[in-house]
């Protein structure tokens, strides 16, 4: 089966898919670096990295998701079970919520220590009124933190689903997520 416009998912949706796992990827080694950071200040510059980054994800999501709207995906495959189906809907909303929550939890952590998100020079987002609070901001950080663990665990079951439909059921599934390349029937 040779895969077209009506089986792919369009240009701007596989540029923003794959920019975000790019993104979840880059965020995931910058608290990895900045855990182990020399010094905590040296640690503090490092997630200052992540905090904007994590603004940036929340609005490519954002547009990943008015763009979905806009431009529905292709339907799926016919060859896939209905458990396959179902479990592929639940994960994907699963990324959504996670992508669209995790970037929220972080800003009102960080507000709770009264800390503004500066997104490197270009714009800063002020603290949320929130009650300064430092332990309950540790522990919405500490959520933050177990949600990204949760977001790597379904990126590995994604891919790994992908490449299964691929290479063993060769049915095209992750060449309609990318530009170039059909399936075999």
């Amino acid at each position: 089966m040779s895969l077209n416009a009506k089986t792919k998912y369009s240009g701007l949706a596989m540029l923003l898919h794959w920019l975000i796992a790019v993104l979840v990827i880059v965020q995931w080694r910058i608290s990895e670096a900045a855990e182990e950071a020399a010094t905590r200040e040296a640690g503090g510059a490092i997630m200052a990295n992540h905090f904007a980054i994590g603004v940036v994800i929340f609005l490519v999501v954002a547009l990943r998701l008015v763009w979905r709207q806009m431009s529905p995906p292709p339907p799926p495959v016919p060859g896939h079970a209905p458990w396959e189906r179902t479990f592929a809907k639940l994960v994907h909303f699963a990324f959504y919520a996670l992508l669209l929550v995790m970037p929220i939890a972080g800003w009102i952590a960080l507000s709770s220590f009264g800390e503004p998100i500066n997104v490197w020079g270009l714009f800063q987002l002020p603290a949320l009124p929130v009650p300064q609070n430092p332990d309950l901001g540790e522990q919405i950080f500490e959520l933050h933190g177990a949600s990204g663990i949760a977001l790597l665990v379904l990126a590995a079951l994604h891919a790994l689903a992908a490449l299964k439909h691929t290479i063993v059921d060769k049915d095209g599934t992750l060449f309609r997520m990318l530009p170039f390349g059909t399936s075999r029937s």
